[in-house]
């Protein structure tokens, strides 16, 4: 019985010591943790005031996602012998050049992925990979200073698809108006005047026109997260089916040196690429089909993978 007694106290001693031992931990790691973010807050500061210096501020990164696998005789499935695979990659890239009298910001992006499906047990299926997505756009914008905030400013944006359709159908906005720079990192495009060239075979379906083009980008890094967000859109003088506008985000998280997680998401409305779709490029094409009688479904696409800071 002393020796349960005895085996009892001990092990309340234990359990009181390292709870009392944890708790000090944690009263020690508390300043510490305030001492690390007071530190990231000034680093904060100064990268700011870094970013606000005149001259080139150049940079990129990007998200590369991808898989591959192989069955044989695993009938549970539709497919039993079978390679697939999948990869993307979505790079996104900037030259900004900061002036006191005047700014210059080029950007560019780009997103392609490939995906096939090799039937074994059907020879005449594809067994390539095929393209899925096909994104690329690239601008730039000058702007004279009328302030710190504000500017007189002209931009050319082009966005078309490079691996299968370059240039058809093709886009080019070219046009002047003003820019508001409310913080270093968000960038608002209100352009009246812009012309709307639209570049493409099927010339009854697409056609340029005169409209407003507004662009607002927002580019950020605190600490291993990096993320942009860019809204592109043009409204037509002459018709709402002729307007079209796309949104694109990036964001990565990096976990060791260079190398994080990924992950990129854009949605797109585009009436003309739809009508164009359903006459020459569907299943099943309706040569009849109208502006009037179509819907204009939302077009979206998402990449997640592995990210690789430039």
């Amino acid at each position: 019985m002393k020796k349960l007694l005895f085996a009892t106290g001990v092990f309340f001693t234990l359990v009181s010591v390292q709870a009392q031992t944890a708790e000090e931990i944690k009263a020690e790691m508390a300043p510490k943790k305030d001492s690390i973010a007071a530190i990231q807050g000034r680093v904060d500061a100064l990268q700011a005031q870094l970013d606000a210096l005149p001259g080139w501020k150049i940079g990129a990164f990007g998200t590369i996602g991808g898989s591959l696998s192989n069955f044989n005789n695993w009938f549970a499935q539709g497919i039993p012998n079978n390679s697939s695979g999948n990869i993307g990659f979505t790079v996104n890239a900037f030259a900004n050049l900061q002036e006191d009298k005047f700014f210059w910001r080029n950007a560019a992006n780009l997103n392609l992925a490939w995906v096939k499906l090799d039937d074994k047990d059907d020879p005449n299926d594809d067994d390539r990979f095929r393209q899925t997505t096909d994104v690329f756009n690239i601008s730039s914008l000058y702007g004279r200073k009328l302030s710190e905030k504000f500017a007189i400013s002209t931009l050319a944006e082009y966005r078309t698809t490079i691996l299968s359709n370059f240039n058809d159908p093709g886009y080019l906005d070219l046009g002047i108006g003003a820019t508001w720079t409310p913080i270093p990192d968000l960038v608002v495009v209100m352009h009246p005047l812009n012309y709307n060239f639209v570049f493409s075979k099927e010339d009854t379906i697409f056609e340029s026109s005169f409209g407003a083009k507004i662009v607002a980008d927002y580019t950020k890094q605190i600490g291993v997260v990096s993320f942009k967000s860019n809204l592109s859109m043009f409204q037509s003088y002459k018709s709402g089916d002729l307007s079209n506008w796309t949104w694109t985000n990036s964001f990565s998280y990096t976990l060791w040196k260079m190398i994080g997680v990924g992950f990129d998401f854009g949605l797109r409305s585009n009436k003309q690429e739809t009508l164009n779709y359903i006459v020459n490029n569907a299943p099943t094409p309706d040569p009849s089909a109208t502006f009037d009688t179509i819907d204009n479904e939302l077009q979206t696409y998402w990449t997640l993978g592995l990210s690789y800071k430039f």
